[in-house]
């Protein structure tokens, strides 16, 4: 069996945002970005194309969401490319799934190494996942680790469930006395905890689905939810997405000071 990817022991992480105080600056590019590629079939059928046809045409799209990201100055990008669900779709489909990603990774490795991108797989932990493609998962982290332009995480047989159930499981075996966790001790323990919470999650489609994405990291995320399928988004619209979050007053469960008590001057 192929061992879960990011579940060495955990390393502290990072700190959750907070509000900013008034008058604060904000932040003008969120710091982590995750996106739901969604509509792959939809995108295919529409045409009169197999599925498969619509995963072959997301290639494209996700290499140019990786270099708009970068350049827009993103630092965390996580791309939700296959979940534990979708091990139910046909044979067929799936194995076409494999052998897509495997090429991909082969055919960008150098690219990605050479535009400074830290390369992360979350997940990766059923063995029904061929040996070559966990093999080039690994080559490819491997590669990329000291590269410190953006990180770049691919969730890939990944269930958010799953995470949250595998980190209560690490407390336990851990001996940690039930009072002494909380949301810090918990969080290092989820794989990869130095990675920040989401800030903006975008899913294409039009889908209004969390999808078992990342659950423990998008708690406090801003989400949009574009119609464009994903074979057909681009950087002009992930840079929309962008100047809209920009637009957001993220109050992270509180309320602006002005509003508290007298009106503000």
């Amino acid at each position: 069996m192929v061992e879960p990817v990011g579940s060495s022991a955990p390393a502290p992480p990072s700190a959750r945002p907070s509000p900013p105080a008034d008058g604060e600056f904000r932040p003008r590019v969120p710091r982590h970005v995750a996106c739901v590629m969604d509509g792959n079939g939809r995108w295919a059928a529409r045409r009169s194309l197999p599925r498969t046809s619509g995963h072959r045409a997301a290639e494209t799209t996700v290499i140019d969401i990786i270099e708009a990201a970068r350049t827009a100055g993103v630092g965390w990008l996580s791309l939700y490319a296959f979940s534990t669900e979708n091990w139910r779709r046909p044979g067929d489909e799936v194995d076409f799934l494999m052998r897509l990603v495997r090429h991909a990774v082969r055919k960008h490795a150098l690219l990605l190494h050479a535009r400074g991108i830290r390369c992360r797989f979350l997940g990766v932990a059923d063995p029904r996942i061929p040996p070559p493609l966990a093999r080039d998962f690994a080559d490819l982290m491997t590669l990329t680790e000291a590269n410190r332009g953006m990180t770049l995480t691919v969730a890939f047989d990944h269930g958010g469930r799953r995470d949250i159930v595998e980190a209560a499981r690490s407390l336990i075996r851990g001996g940690v006395p039930a009072d002494a966790v909380d949301e810090q001790s918990f969080a290092a323990h989820l794989p990869y905890p130095d990675t920040p919470d989401v800030d903006l999650v975008i899913r294409t489609s039009g889908e209004q689905r969390i999808s078992n994405f990342m659950l423990w990291q998008v708690a406090y995320a801003e989400w949009m939810f574009p119609p464009v399928l994903w074979p057909d988004f681009r950087a002009p619209h992930f840079v929309e997405c962008l100047h809209t979050y920009r637009q957001r007053d993220r109050r992270f469960g509180g309320v602006p000071p002005h509003t508290i008590g007298e009106p503000h001057p």
